[in-house]
């Protein structure tokens, strides 16, 4: 233990994600973040939101503290406050390329992900990426899986985030702290020895727990009328169960939460069931598209949060995971939703069996040598393109917040969260609800997964189906269209024409539909602009097709011609108004290199050898 007292050793599950880590798999999560800067004070400036965050690092711990490993690596590494941290090099920013859509952000973050944190410094890095459309701004924050999980990544963002733009008044002043002592050699082993030798009393239980937690399993296992789970080291291959590279690709999706409760409650079935069929439906019709769909169902692994209540508020890893089927081989949309309802119950059973901490204890167990010498071996050997898939991908659901927050006064309008990637499992989904939406991150292996954008495309088709079914069982759901990113020239079409129908209705624009003024994929209230008062609209949202809230310009349907042309001139006002406003440089680069930026040297857009 240092001086101070603030030296922490990693648990056996933070310090596996140090372990797994190559060259080519990086284990950091990253979220892509959408604000709105106009609703900040004084208008957009990059040093507010710099300022913010550094008034916010005594808050959140993982942001302060770096990594000192022990000698020979007998333990675990440890935690300290870094000496020497600057948080130039955590915070910086970035121009999108041009036009700015959320393919383009999506190329950045992309870039981003691709690049393996520093050990020497605390393990976390912010972007924030100028010149998006709507003038609107990005934000990627990756931070190292060893640091959060995504339970305790949800509550860092209550820390660094605000409930209005006003910000608030109860965060207390940046403590003056004094530097921590690092500890010798010496000082680690000793305290390594002594972590040991208390551990070895809670073998002989964890023993005992595991081999009767097993033994229910395998009993169960023989029980035909019992449920099960997805069998790991079965899984069929998919076109991303190769070894992968270090290079990254991104893309988003987003669905509205009200009609997936709505689904949830008609179907009788879990939320977690219905993200997954949606999940399943997406895979299927993608690889049905590549004409590379497996005849068995998928494999996916489900993260469990174990945090009980009294570590409400600890950082690091508080996870377990359970196996789930994607039945992507049933055709019948209905009979696909009862397979994984019928999957994850088993799951869970199965789950608890073994016991929730289970893994979590294990992991406590781990040889950090001889974890990584596997790790490494595992990749450069590639075994993962002839030994069978453990899993074929992960999918994480993590709850976020129902309501709005904003970041140095800009409100976060879509929140877009990125899981890493390994060898064997090239993509990974990632979920997360925010105010009245799911918003969904795909991370894939840039050359296994070129196409990414065509996996969020499938969203909208594979969450109609379920759509479809709950409305046979409830007519009272509404249907509205999920808000991806079309790839069909007709689809782009089709959404441009509707777009131009909803903006005549809001006000008589006819910019208001157009594609310029509505993203793509942007068709919920959420992800809408919240007014383009540079064009006069007078709108608050963009009028596109799926845009059936508050955003579709309903007040104006209501109004009378001349409501509608006194809208329309109160518009212009606020254009004008808003023009006074700061906003982001319009300068921005058509190509960024991040590695560059970064001070990383190497080419990034060199292919995998």
């Amino acid at each position: 233990m240092g001086d101070n007292g603030l030296m922490e050793r990693l648990t056996g599950m933070d310090a596996a994600f140090l372990y797994l880590e190559t060259h080519e798999a990086h284990m950091h999560v990253a979220m892509t973040g959408i604000y709105d800067v106009s609703t900040m004070q004084g208008g957009y400036s990059f040093g507010a939101i710099k300022e913010h965050i550094r008034q916010r690092l005594h808050l959140v711990p993982p942001f302060r503290r770096r990594l000192v490993q022990v000698p020979f690596q007998f333990h675990h590494p440890v935690w300290v406050e870094d000496p020497n941290f600057n948080l130039d090099y955590h915070v910086r920013r970035i121009g999108c390329p041009s036009p700015g859509g959320r393919r383009e952000l999506g190329e950045v973050a992309a870039q981003i992900a691709s690049i393996p944190l520093d050990r020497n410094r605390p393990l976390w890095e912010a972007w924030v990426i100028e010149g998006l459309k709507q003038d609107r701004v990005g934000f990627v924050v990756k931070v190292h899986h060893a640091a959060i999980d995504g339970a305790s990544g949800a509550e860092i963002m209550t820390e660094l985030y605000d409930l209005s733009p006003d910000g608030r008044d109860d965060i207390e002043p940046v403590p003056e702290v004094e530097p921590e002592h690092i500890p010798t050699d010496q000082e680690l082993l000793t305290y390594a020895a002594i972590s040991k030798i208390r551990r070895l009393g809670d073998s002989f239980g964890l023993a005992k727990r595991t081999i009767s937690g097993i033994s229910e399993l395998i009993t169960a296992a023989r029980d035909p009328e019992a449920n099960h789970g997805a069998v790991p080291l079965g899984a069929p291959r998919a076109p991303w169960n190769h070894t992968i590279g270090p290079h990254r690709t991104v893309s988003f999706a987003r669905l509205p939460l009200d009609q997936a409760k709505a689904v949830k409650d008609a179907l009788g079935v879990k939320m977690n069931d219905v993200i997954l069929a949606v999940c399943a439906g997406t895979l299927r019709n993608y690889l049905t598209a590549r004409g590379e769909l497996p005849d068995e169902p998928l494999v996916a692994t489900c993260p469990v949060s174990v945090r009980v209540d009294d570590e409400r508020g600890a950082l690091g890893n508080k996870v377990s995971a359970m196996f789930a089927g994607l039945p992507t081989n049933i055709d019948d949309p209905a009979e696909r939703l009862a397979a994984i309802a019928e999957s994850t119950h088993g799951a869970k059973q199965d789950h608890d069996m073994v016991g929730a901490r289970t893994l979590t204890d294990w992991a406590e167990w781990s040889a950090p040598r001889t974890f990584g010498l596997a790790s490494r071996l595992y990749g450069s050997m590639h075994l993962a393109d002839s030994i069978a898939p453990v899993q074929n991908l992960v999918i994480s659901n993590v709850p976020g917040p129902p309501f709005p927050l904003y970041l140095a006064g800009a409100e976060l309008v879509a929140a877009y969260p990125m899981g890493p990637i390994m060898d064997g499992a090239g993509l990974n989904i990632t979920v997360l609800s925010y105010r009245d939406h799911i918003d969904i991150g795909f991370m894939a292996d840039r050359d296994l997964v070129p196409d990414v954008w065509d996996v969020a495309a499938a969203v909208d088709p594979a969450f109609e189906e379920i759509l479809a079914l709950a409305e046979q069982k409830d007519p009272t759901v509404t249907k509205t269209a999920a808000p991806v990113t079309a790839t069909s020239k007709a689809a782009r079409k089709a959404k441009r024409s509707s777009g131009k129908k909803a903006g005549t209705k809001a006000g008589g624009s006819k910019g208001n539909g157009s594609k310029g003024n509505g993203s793509k994929g942007n068709r919920s209230k959420g992800d809408g602009p919240k007014g383009n008062r540079s064009k006069g609209n007078g709108s608050k949202g963009n009028g596109s097709k799926g845009d059936r809230s508050k955003g579709d310009g309903s007040k104006a349907k209501s109004a009378s011609k001349a409501e509608a042309a006194k809208s329309k001139g109160a518009g212009k006002s606020r254009a004008k108004s808003g023009s006074k406003s700061k906003k982001p440089p319009k300068d921005t680069p058509t190509e960024i290199d991040i590695r560059a930026a970064a001070g990383v040297v190497g080419d990034s857009t060199s292919p995998r050898s």
